[in-house]
């Protein structure tokens, strides 16, 4: 009985598992917001560490826990912070531009 239990909890589990992994793939790649999907993304890479642990997979978890959300996710938010300070720049030049034209006419 005991182990029948078991088995219907780690079922349960892996289907949960499963169903969030889906979730997570679908929102980071169906959102506009960058941050958020960044964000989704190493979650995403978190929670597949955790499938392949499941999996009996430990090295390829590992890496997995490395690569996806240890490297890979602040190198993205790096580079978003990059990419909204050079648009803030650009604004501001945009701005000095028109009052630039403004002051001409």
């Amino acid at each position: 009985m005991d182990t029948a239990l078991n088995f219907y909890i780690l079922t349960f589990f892996d289907l949960t598992l499963i169903t969030a992994l889906l979730w997570l793939a679908y929102q980071s790649l169906s959102t506009d917001n960058i941050f958020k999907a960044v964000i989704l993304f190493v979650s995403f890479g978190l929670l597949m560490a955790l499938a392949w642990v499941r999996l009996h997979a430990p090295d390829v978890a590992l890496a997995e826990a490395a690569l996806g959300a240890g490297l890979t996710g602040p190198l993205f938010l790096a580079a978003y912070r990059r990419m909204e300070k050079l648009q803030k720049k650009e604004r501001r030049l945009e701005r000095n531009d028109e009052q630039e034209n403004d002051e001409q006419s």
